[in-house]
């Protein structure tokens, strides 16, 4: 019954592998999860413009029958998709040890509430029907899913890394700005109630004479009519046209550091082509007692050999490694157009990647960390994994990251 039960749980996890595979944005050379994304990003420009049809009436009375259905189907793969995602969310956090704490992390995590409401507010109103109207507008949330492109795209991928690196600017002009708002909007319902009463009711009227002006938007419904006014909506003007070039300023300088530090880490990098890569595992290895069947490598990376007490073995699937195993890493061949490398980078003094964990490093999806030297210890990877100066850390690349000088090694 036992070993039933074992049988069992490793085939449990297999699949759930493979699942995550499928889904997570991160593994971008398997056939299967190049399909899976290519339709759910076609299933999502679908259904966005199925609703944005059904608000044409013509368009919903000739056919909207077609697109309710057509929007049905859409939702229910939406669905499928999170389900898929909450049974892989122990792999997504895997540094976490609860399987709880990693799906709690996942629900309430910015992508896990984009998917959750990419379906829910759909199917709330067959309990809830008397809130359809609200629901309805919580559907927009679909549209951005969209943003999963950026891991595909190191290009795109840097927009989000810039907003991520200038938060703490960005928050604090937005904090400047709500200020402001308040300030002008008091200062003006002040100025202005008593020659214009009827526009100028309440304080939220100056609010949204504030925001109006502040952000260079003039929608002109709202304006002071006596000159005191007009002469602070001018100061306001002046001050709108320099509190929006402050975010602007933030975003474009991080552009140009995070391009920089991409090109820097190529020409720091002292790097060496290699062939074949050694890794003798320990007993903290996660490879140790699995078959080799079971080791998720990158497509491409293949294990060349296994030595084991002198003894040199055929690295079979079902191959069990075992503790002080030395394991030879190659890199598979592949097409002309599509380049493989395996480079040694050595972390000098003064290169960026020290003191970073491997999750928050700057390369490109294309690449994969396969192995960390230090000192005579070769390490396993693992995302929460603080680089030190003097590692000798092994990249695998594929494709453009191969062939670029942006994304070498």
């Amino acid at each position: 019954m036992k070993g039933s039960a074992g049988t069992g749980k490793q085939l449990f996890c297999k699949i759930r592998a493979q699942i995550f595979d499928l889904v997570s944005v991160k593994v971008i050379n398997d056939r299967a999860n190049q399909i899976y994304d290519i339709v759910s990003t076609l299933v999502l420009i679908l259904n966005l413009a199925v609703s944005f049809a059904l608000t044409f009436d013509t368009v919903a009375q000739a056919h909207g029958g077609l697109l309710r259905g057509i929007e049905s189907v859409t939702v229910f793969l939406f669905a499928v998709d999170y389900v898929l995602r909450l049974l892989t969310a122990g792999l997504l956090y895997e540094e976490q040890k609860s399987e709880i704490k990693s799906l709690l992390l996942y629900i309430f995590s910015i992508a896990g509430l984009i998917d959750l409401l990419s379906f829910l507010p759909y199917y709330l109103p067959i309990f809830f029907p008397a809130g359809t109207a609200a629901f309805r507008m919580f559907r927009v949330a679909r549209i951005f899913r969209l943003f999963r492109i950026n891991a595909y795209y190191d290009s795109l991928n840097v927009i989000t890394e810039v907003i991520v690196s200038k938060k703490q600017q960005l928050l604090s002009s937005v904090f400047i700005l709500a200020v402001l708002m308040t300030a002008s909007s008091l200062c003006m319902y002040s100025l202005e109630h008593e020659a214009q009463p009827e526009v100028f009711t309440n304080a939220f009227s100056g609010i949204w004479w504030s925001v109006s002006t502040l952000l260079t938007v003039g929608y002109g419904d709202i304006y002071p009519v006596t000159y005191v006014g007009k002469l602070f909506g001018i100061c306001i003007t002046f001050l709108g046209v320099l509190v929006v070039a402050v975010p602007t300023g933030i975003i474009s300088a991080g552009f140009v550091e995070q391009y920089t530090r991409l090109k820097r880490i190529g020409e720091i990098a002292q790097e060496e082509d290699v062939k074949f890569v050694k890794l003798k595992l320990n007993k903290d290895d996660a490879w140790c007692s699995k078959a080799i069947s079971d080791l998720r490598l990158p497509h491409g990376i293949l294990i060349a050999g296994v030595q084991r007490n002198g003894e040199i073995l055929i690295p079979r699937g079902d191959l069990v490694l075992q503790m002080t195993d030395l394991v030879i890493l190659a890199a598979e061949a592949v097409q002309d157009d599509q380049p493989v490398n395996i480079k040694e980078v050595l972390l000098k003094a003064n290169h960026p990647w020290n003191g970073c964990e491997i999750r928050n490093l700057d390369i490109s999806r294309q690449s994969f960390i396969v192995l960390i030297k230090r000192g005579n210890d070769s390490i396993l990877p693992k995302g929460s994994l603080m680089l030190r100066e003097g590692d000798r850390v092994f990249v695998y690349s594929v494709g453009a990251a191969a062939r670029h000088d942006m994304f070498e090694f």
